[in-house]
C-alpha cells in the first residue's frame, strides 16, 4: 500500500482532495509561491491534529498550517503534503477581566470581538485584524502598542498545542517553559498551536488618533525615538510618504486613549517635538473604529482587485544607528521607485528590552526600527514580480551588512545559511528544539529552513 493509500485509508472523507480546495491551498497572500497539496484537512479538535501528525511524521509527509491564509511567500504551504486548515477551530473565549482563551483559527477581528462586549482588549493587536491567531503567534506579532508592551506573543499565559512528533500539550512559562518558548516566534517550526490563553486590559472608550509630518528625516527619527522611550502614546507608528517627483515626508501615527467627555491635551503630549505644527491632523475615534481601522482599506483593495494581485512585501528590522543610511539608500534605489504610486512604507520604532519571545530574533541595541516595504506586484506579469522579489533580497542583504535581521515574514528567499545566520547564537538550541519536538522535520517546510 502506497503512502497515498495509507492516508485515504485511515482519514477517509476527513480529507477534502477536490481540484478548487487544492488550488486554494496552493498559493497564499503573497500569490507568489505555489505548492500543491495531496489534500486539506479541516480539524475541529487537537485530537484531529495529533492523529494526522502521528500518522504523518514517521511517513514524511509534509504538514502545512494555515489560518488567515496571509502568508506571503509559501510559508504555510506543504508540496505534496497536508494543509490544516483551522479555520473550524476559531471559538473565543470565555473572557475574564484579565484574560481570554482563543483558538488558533480565530482572526484578531474575531478575538475583538469578543473581548470589547466585556470592555477588554489584548494590549498589542496587529495592524490587520484579519490575520489568524496562530499565525501571528508563530511569527511573534508587532503592532503600533508594541513598544510599550513588547510582541503579540509576549501577552500569550498559556499554549495548547500538538508537536510535530504528535504529542498533545500544553505549556506556560512556569510549566514546560522550553516548549512555550519553542512555539512563540518560533515559525511552526516545533508544534501546530491549538489554543492560546491572551493577557487582555481595559479598552477605552475613545481615541485621539494625531498625524505629525516632518520633511527632514533624522529630525524625525528623534522625535520618534523621543516617544518610545518616553511613552507619551498607547500607539505609536509611522510612514514615509512620496512627495513631488522625488521628496519624502515622514509621518508620525500618535494615538493616546481617554474616557469619558475630557480629552488629552494636546499641548502637553506634542510639546518638544519638531514637527510641522501648521500640518498637524487630528481625530478623534472610538476605540473598535480605530482598531479596525484598516478594514476600509481592504474593502477598497478587494473592490478594485488589488488584494488578489501579488504581494511582494518585505519587513527589517533595523538598528537605530545605522536606521538613516539604510532607509535613505534603499528608498533611493531604482528598484522601489513603485513605491512613489502604489504600496506603503512603514517606519517606526521599537525598544528591544520590551521584546520577551527568546526566539524573535533582533538587531543589537535599545531602539530599533521596523522597515517595511509593502508593495503590489501586476498580475499576469511574473516576470516583474521576480524582480521585486530580487530588489527584496537586495535591500536584505544592504541591511543585513548594517546589522539588520529580517523579520520573517517576507516574499524573501533565504538560503539554509541565511537562516543560521539569522538565528545567530540561538541556531544550534532551535534546531535541537525543532528535532526533539518534529523529530521527522515535517512541520513548516514552506519556511525553507533546512535543520
Amino acid at each position: 500500500m502506497t503512502p497515498a493509500d495509507d492516508l485515504a485509508a485511515r482519514f477517509g472523507q476527513a480529507l477534502d482532495t477536490r481540484p478548487e480546495t487544492l488550488r486554494d491551498a496552493a498559493q497564499d497572500f503573497g500569490r507568489l509561491v505555489r505548492a500543491t497539496p495531496r489534500a486539506v484537512l479541516r480539524p475541529r479538535s487537537a485530537a484531529r491534529i495529533r492523529e494526522l501528525l502521528e500518522f504523518a511524521g514517521p511517513r514524511h509527509i509534509p504538514v502545512g498550517v494555515r489560518a488567515g491564509g496571509h502568508a506571503l511567500y509559501g510559508q504555510s504551504q506543504a508540496a505534496d503534503g497536508i494543509v490544516v486548515d483551522l479555520r473550524a477551530m476559531n471559538r473565543v473565549g470565555p473572557v475574564t477581566e484579565d484574560q481570554v482563551t482563543v483558538q488558533a483559527g480565530a482572526s484578531w477581528r474575531e478575538v475583538l470581538a469578543a473581548t470589547l462586549l466585556y470592555g477588554r482588549t489584548p494590549p498589542v493587536l496587529t495592524d490587520y485584524l484579519g490575520a489568524g491567531v496562530g499565525g501571528v503567534l508563530s511569527a511573534g506579532g508587532l503592532g503600533g502598542a508594541t513598544h510599550r508592551h513588547g510582541l503579540v506573543a509576549d501577552q500569550v499565559l498559556e499554549l495548547e498545542v500538538v508537536t510535530g512528533a504528535g504529542e498533545h500539550r500544553v505549556c506556560s512559562p512556569g510549566r514546560d517553559p522550553a516548549l512555550f518558548h519553542a512555539v512563540l516566534a518560533g515559525l511552526g517550526q516545533c508544534a501546530v498551536i491549538v489554543e492560546a490563553t491572551l493577557r487582555l486590559v481595559p479598552a477605552p472608550e475613545r481615541v485621539r488618533r494625531y498625524c505629525l509630518f516632518h520633511d527632514d528625516l533624522p529630525r524625525y527619527l528623534a522625535d520618534q525615538r523621543r516617544l518610545a522611550e518616553e511613552g507619551r502614546f498607547a500607539h505609536l507608528e509611522g510612514q514615509a510618504r512620496p512627495v513631488g517627483d522625488r521628496g519624502l515626508q515622514y509621518m508620525i501615527e500618535a494615538v493616546a486613549p481617554y474616557d469619558g467627555p475630557c480629552p488629552p491635551d494636546d499641548g502637553r503630549l506634542l510639546a518638544g517635538l519638531a514637527h510641522d505644527p501648521a500640518t498637524v491632523e487630528s481625530a478623534d475615534l472610538g476605540y473598535a473604529e480605530f482598531a479596525h481601522r484598516v478594514d476600509a482599506d481592504e474593502e477598497i483593495l478587494r473592490a478594485t482587485g488589488e488584494w488578489l494581485h501579488p504581494h511582494p512585501w518585505l519587513n527589517l528590522l533595523l538598528p537605530d544607528e545605522t536606521a538613516e543610511p539604510v532607509v535613505r539608500s534603499v528608498l533611493a534605489d531604482p528598484a522601489f521607485a513603485d513605491l512613489r504610486s502604489t504600496g506603503l512604507v512603514l517606519l517606526y520604532p521599537l525598544l528591544s528590552g520590551r521584546l520577551r519571545a527568546p526566539l524573535f530574533r533582533r538587531p543589537p541595541g535599545h531602539v530599533l526600527w521596523l522597515f517595511a516595504l509593502l508593495r503590489t506586484a501586476p498580475p499576469g506579469s511574473p516576470a516583474t514580480a521576480a524582480r521585486m522579489v530580487a530588489a527584496n533580497r537586495a535591500a536584505h542583504d544592504l541591511a543585513r551588512a548594517a546589522g539588520a535581521v529580517a523579520y520573517p515574514v517576507n516574499a524573501l528567499p533565504l538560503s539554509a545559511a541565511d537562516w543560521r545566520e539569522h538565528h545567530g547564537t540561538g541556531w544550534q538550541s532551535f534546531a535541537e528544539a525543532k528535532r526533539r519536538h518534529d523529530p521527522h522535520l515535517v512541520l513548516g517546510r514552506g519556511h525553507g529552513l533546512r535543520l
